[in-house]
């Protein structure tokens, strides 16, 4: 009888090196790890050789790196998407093509079922299956971590060991590390308690911003139509831009974000992030927006951009309102070219100053000096006007002096 083929998810993490063969075990299948390069630099390291002795079918390492980049960290970017205006999502962005990428290789290889190792707590189980049924509503989705017998990862790490399955995590640092280019996620451990500082080892990309050099780091940074294309003046391919800023904003101690967030499942968590180059990209982009959009355009797209975070974070990607809003946020993004120029100093980004060849300020209407062109005059009748309703009402409710009228506001009792 030909076995079920299943296609994994496969990190390379604890989590997923347990699951592999877990799996074997329980349902006698034919086992293939997918493995998607989005940039991520430590656990990609022998994550081929690690799979082949667990003794898979087959293993697939796809660099998506550059559709990452593009398709989906740019958009979230231009949209100003950070959710709960803090985290810039570096994993909510990247399980909607990890999915995809099962959705493809199951399709080659025949598979009828698809696995992650994402918890019965975490958003990513969401992610990833709603992802998947939206892709392929006919495959099958498992989540070995929602029923196997493990109540911790010491137990992952006690079969681990048992079944000679090489895993980074052990007992003494027993973090859980999701690493892309566009951030670093940690969790578990003593992070769970929220009162707990994160120690120093909990951190994989920045330096303490007290251990930052004592000189401050200028950057200029290239936008057009609101995607960052260039440093210095100069063009520079999208991948290579933001492992430089991850560099360079890492060693400045740049984009440590320490938050306790409200999950899609309805807990909360708390999470540490380092994301030098998302930090920087974001404070940059939004630094050129109060440049260039009009005033109406720059208050609305600020409050849409929570809920293009909120539905990128739970797991709304191939939506059709993020499609909608792709178009607004596309539309506001033509007049969003310019140059940034910002100074990183031991954890803090500062703006220097930013230029655009569609900027709105105009220096004879905002200077104070003898070349103001402002017409002050016009700012009386203008007042007149748009404080008539608050003057209005209130000559209704209190009269022209003041004063409380009889019965105006009447107490309401239950």
């Amino acid at each position: 009888m030909k076995k079920t083929k299943i296609v994994v998810a496969y990190s390379g993490g604890l989590d997923t090196s347990v699951m592999v063969k877990w799996l074997m075990e329980k349902y006698d299948a034919e086992i293939i790890t997918a493995t998607g390069d989005l940039g991520q630099r430590k656990e990609l390291a022998g994550v081929k050789e690690k799979a082949k002795k667990t003794g898979v079918a087959k293993v697939y390492v796809q660099d998506l790196t550059k559709e990452f980049v593009e398709q989906y960290i740019f958009p979230a970017l231009k949209a100003g998407a950070l959710y709960e205006k803090a985290y810039p999502m570096a994993t909510s962005l990247g399980r909607p093509l990890l999915a995809k990428m099962l959705v493809d290789i199951a399709r080659k290889e025949g598979a009828t079922v698809v696995a992650h190792g994402c918890t019965g707590k975490g958003n990513d189980q969401v992610r990833f299956e709603v992802s998947v049924a939206a892709l392929a509503p006919d495959l099958k989705v498992l989540a070995p971590l929602r029923e196997w017998e493990f109540k911790s990862r010491e137990e992952e790490i006690a079969y681990a060991k048992h079944h000679g399955i090489p895993v980074a995590a052990t007992k003494a640092s027993p973090y859980s590390i999701d690493e892309n280019i566009w951030g670093t996620s940690i969790e578990c451990g003593v992070l769970e308690d929220p009162m707990v500082e994160p120690p120093p080892d909990a951190y994989q990309r920045t330096v303490a911003p007290e251990e930052a050099p004592d000189k401050a780091v200028s950057i200029s940074i290239d936008f057009e139509l609101g995607i960052p294309v260039g440093l210095g003046g100069k063009k520079i391919d999208s991948v290579k831009l933001i492992h430089h800023l991850n560099d360079l904003g890492g060693m400045h101690g740049i984009g440590r974000i320490d938050l306790v967030e409200n999950r899609l499942v309805g807990i909360k968590s708390r999470e540490i992030y380092e994301a030098p180059a998302a930090t920087i990209l974001h404070f940059a982009h939004t630094e050129l927006e109060r440049l260039t959009l009009d005033k109406s355009v720059f208050h609305m797209k600020s409050q849409l951009a929570q809920e293009y975070a909120n539905l990128v974070y739970n797991g709304l990607w191939y939506s059709p309102l993020r499609e909608a809003l792709d178009a607004f946020v596309n539309q506001t993004q033509k007049t969003v070219s310019g140059v940034v120029n910002v100074k990183l100093f031991k954890g803090n980004i500062s703006i220097v100053g930013r230029t655009s060849p569609h900027s709105l300020y105009n220096t004879k209407l905002a200077t104070y000096t003898t070349e103001d062109q402002f017409d002050h005059r016009a700012s009386e009748g203008f007042i007149k006007i748009y404080g008539l309703p608050v003057k209005t009402f209130h000559q209704v409710q209190y009269g022209m002096n003041g004063t409380r009228k009889k019965g105006s506001r009447k107490a309401h009792r239950l």
